[in-house]
């Protein structure tokens, strides 16, 4: 039976706040934190997030192994707490369905029978696009896509869970939805929003943005983490959401971790890119947020403001680029840059470089006092062979990084007398073979004819396959998603608002430049002050947004954001993190978080799954910022 869905019903309008729960912020978090969560307090709903660019890869290359293209934990966790969940009425809401939401509901059902309970278990489908009608267009670059898609999944909303909520459903599986449609999808159900209640969509957008990554709300991977207590049983978040769209963020009581309003800021410019922030159901201003700590542990988040969504769906497309390999050698004590082009000519004497499609080497120092510094990339290859953009020849760029001293200002330090460096080394290409033992052992041949003190970290092994994350989008209109509960099959047809056009509904400053003036002017000298690492005022986050870098930046002290503004420019983020080249870069002004969010675009090639780097998604990139040396004013 076939049904179409209208609007959330107004039966759903209760009394809030519903309490939304996180279980979980990746694909092999803490097993133990569903049953936590349901255990540790009240809660409404359970929800998890499995599905990072990431992960769509790696179950495609499960499924293309004959393993479910689901996350399985989910299932670990389910037997855990599923009894518990039906017996309180707490429904679960989760992405576990990965590329296969049925299988991953219909395993559920199984579960739920062999424990003896009756569990109406909803799926959500409709975000698979496969087979694609043509080759996919690059979201952020326009190439157009030659190699032959593995998936292409568009993120759907928040309104097919509350479709399955408001007709039954105890667990709703969904596959590619954004993170945050996790906490809106059931703000929906809770409380009645249509599409035109664009200020309480965008709340719970930005509620869900803060629980979405689980501990990364409640201290975990927090800059400032030594005032975090008990980081080691750290809570797992819990949104307080309420129907004009505001929340409190918080945790069970007695669990470790910290909520405070910077913890929470650390999380808001986590991978965010413009505070316009675009999705499926709203349009979120992050530049008008207002934090409050409210007591311990309770953040309140008030003041978001919406905008008509885009009339597009983001699509993560995902396709096989090829085979690597990586060796790791270590370099120690005196003239570190002759150990490596001594290490590199050994091996490239037993292999030709030129014979791969790709060859990266990075060279990360690691310090004669154990600190860390930037890694030196080379990079050889084209940058897209599967694009209709290729050249044949190889293309060959260089960054020149290095540690920073403590003693300068952003001060680049290439001693070259004594340390420790890792100098990486990874070969792509079509061919497994090539790629394969044949790169590996050639390294390992040059043990006993190459610099003094050689030795590797990899022993030899077979070359990998490697998927590439395509960025792309699609009329959301030619997009249907479908919901399945109790036998019934509930079409959700796409439903824009009826208001304004995008840009004229929000508050707080439009477009362009007018949250730069917002800041309040400096009138000090950026060049003076005591020179001391910038991590010392501010905190940073920085993750991946595909082949794109994030780098949110605030400051805890409201007084220091006009310094910060006016410090951190564009050209300064480049003389303090070399790594980044003449890539471009857009920074934005969040006057209302005192920060500043930078996007770096390319620094990470094709994305994770595809890059060589070191630091592959760029976690550790907000913490190289913190550690430059920079004058700082008293």
């Amino acid at each position: 039976m076939t049904a179409e869905a209208g609007l959330v019903p107004a039966q759903a309008g209760r009394p809030g706040p519903i309490r939304v729960a996180n279980c979980g912020g990746f694909y092999g978090d803490r097993l133990s934190a569903a049953e936590e969560m349901v255990e540790g307090g009240p809660i409404d709903v359970l929800t998890g997030d499995w599905l990072a660019e990431l992960t769509m890869s790696i179950l495609a290359g499960n499924r293309l192994k004959g393993r479910p293209g689901y996350a399985r934990t989910f299932l670990t966790q389910m037997e855990q707490v599923l009894g518990t969940c039906l017996d309180r009425g707490i429904r679960v809401v989760a992405n576990a369905g990965g590329l296969d939401p049925a299988g991953c509901a219909e395993a559920v059902s199984a579960l739920a029978e062999r424990l003896g309970l009756r569990a109406a278990v909803a799926h959500v489908t409709g975000d698979d696009l496969m087979p694609l009608a043509g080759p996919p267009v690059n979201a952020d670059t326009g190439e157009t896509l030659r190699a032959t898609p593995l998936t292409a999944n568009a993120y759907l909303g928040g309104r097919p869970i509350a479709v399955a909520l408001e007709h039954g459903a105890d667990v709703v599986v969904t596959g590619r939805v954004t993170d945050a449609a996790l906490v809106t999808g059931p703000g929906m159900w809770w409380f009645g929003w249509d599409p035109d209640d664009l200020d309480p969509l965008a709340g719970s957008v930005v509620a869900g943005h803060v629980i979405e990554c689980g501990c990364q709300a409640t201290g975990g991977n927090y800059a400032f983490f030594e005032e975090v207590p008990d980081l080691a049983h750290c809570g797992f978040p819990i949104a307080e959401l309420y129907a004009d769209g505001s929340s409190v963020i918080t945790k069970h009581p007695g669990t470790g971790g910290l909520v405070s309003t910077g913890t929470v800021t650390a999380q808001l410019l986590y991978e965010i890119a413009s505070p316009r922030y675009l999705g499926p159901d709203v349009t979120a201003r992050f530049d008008t947020i207002r934090l409050e700590q409210e007591g311990p542990d309770r953040v309140r988040i008030t003041g978001v403001r919406g905008e008509p969504p885009p009339d597009t769906l983001k699509v993560a497309v995902t396709y096989l680029g090829g085979y690597r390999n990586t060796m790791t050698l270590v370099l120690t004590g005196l003239d570190i840059a002759a150990k490596s082009r001594i290490a590199q000519e050994a091996i490239w004497a037993r292999v030709p470089r030129e014979s791969f499609e790709q060859v990266h080497v990075e060279l990360t120092p690691l310090g004669a006092d154990g600190g860390s510094g930037s890694p030196s990339p080379s990079h050889t290859g084209p940058s897209h062979p599967d694009t209709a953009h290729t050249d044949s020849s190889h293309a060959s760029t260089e960054h020149t990084g290095g540690g920073h001293t403590g003693g300068g200002r952003g001060e680049v330090n290439r001693r070259d007398d004594a340390g420790t460096a890792l100098l990486r080394i990874t070969v792509m290409d079509p061919d497994p073979r090539r790629a394969g033992r044949a790169f590996s052992s050639a390294v390992v041949e040059t043990g006993l004819a190459s610099y003094p003190g050689f030795y590797v970290l990899t022993p030899p092994g077979d070359a990998s396959p490697y998927g590439v994350y395509w960025p792309s989008s699609v009329d959301a209109r030619a997009v249907l998603p479908v919901v399945t509960v109790n036998g019934i099959r509930v079409e959700v047809p796409h439903a824009p608002p009826s208001g304004p056009l995008l840009g004229e509904q929000a508050g707080g400053p439009p477009p362009g430049g007018a949250a730069d003036a917002a800041i309040p002017p400096y009138a000090g000298d950026v060049a003076a002050g005591q020179v001391a690492p910038l991590g010392t005022v501010a905190g940073a986050r920085s993750g991946d947004k595909g082949g794109d870098a994030n780098l949110g930046v605030w400051v805890r002290d409201p007084a220091r954001y006009p310094w910060l503004a006016a410090f951190l420019t564009v050209d300064r983020l480049r003389e303090l993190l070399p790594e980044v080249g003449d890539l471009p870069i857009d920074r934005f002004a969040l006057p209302n978080l005192h920060a500043l969010n930078f996007v770096v675009h390319g620094l990470l090639g094709r994305g994770v799954a595809a890059s060589p780097l070191l630091d592959a998604q760029a976690k550790a990139l907000g913490e190289r910022l913190r550690a430059v040396c920079v004058p700082i004013p008293r």
